[in-house]
């Protein structure tokens, strides 16, 4: 079973939701935002996987400490984490990284990510191009832990992707659907208006939105797969 941690409604599963169907992969979601208690046994557990949301992992919020003990625990236990945006965060913060906000400002919308050369990288990416187009939406960045190897890099933060053994941390969005991103360029309106060189604003995010997410698909079913398959070993 593995258990997903949703920080706010419109933040969910998404497109992994699918994989995790093709995979045959059963599935629980906690749903944090709705005052759900982050469960603290792993008994059962082959893999947890946190979302994103608008709060940082810095804010004295009770279930933050809680996420970050559970990580702690899966990682003792070899047990596979993924998160993304939010939850890469997370995992950083609760390996030993720190957590602030970013330098380039809020990187959103569509933005290319690369490949970092390594053997790591080559595992988790093979078959993928060098660079390719995520959807981004974050305002903070992270530090890599001391147990942690870069694989996915962008022009505006070089931390765009890190793995730990079975554990992937991702700051971009591949699980996002258009249906998702269009939301969110709906409910996060003040974001859009902040400016910035990677900031995007409502109208680029939706221009060929079904196209750019279609695109990014292939990417998280090799990305995503991956992790699912790790989890088996």
């Amino acid at each position: 079973m593995i258990r997903i941690f949703r920080h706010i409604e419109c933040e969910g599963p998404g497109y992994f939701g699918e994989i995790l169907k093709r995979h045959g992969c059963d599935y629980e979601l906690i749903k944090v935002d709705a005052g759900e208690p982050i469960p603290a046994s792993l008994d059962g557990i082959t893999g947890l996987v946190f979302l994103g949301g608008p709060m940082s992992v810095n804010d004295p919020l009770s279930w933050v400490e809680d996420e970050l003990a559970l990580i702690r625990s899966a990682q003792e236990a070899d047990i596979g984490v993924l998160g993304f945006c939010l939850g890469s965060q997370l995992i950083s913060k609760a390996l030993g990284g720190k957590v602030s906000r970013g330098q380039a400002g809020q990187e959103i919308g569509w933005h290319p990510v690369m490949r970092i050369a390594g053997n790591e990288a080559n595992e988790w990416l093979a078959d993928l191009p060098e660079q390719f187009t995520a959807f981004h939406w974050h305002g903070e960045t992270f530090t890599l832990p001391d147990t942690a190897t870069r694989i996915l890099s962008s022009s505006a933060y070089e931390n765009q992707g890190f793995v730990v053994g079975k554990t992937l941390g991702l700051q971009c969005h591949p699980e996002v659907t258009a249906a998702m991103a269009r939301q969110w360029s709906q409910l996060y309106t003040d974001d859009l208006q902040q400016g910035g060189q990677w900031n995007q604003s409502a109208e680029q995010i939706n221009q060929d939105i079904d196209s750019k997410a279609a695109a990014m698909q292939p990417v998280a079913d090799r990305l995503l797969g991956n992790w699912l398959r790790k989890l088996e070993n």
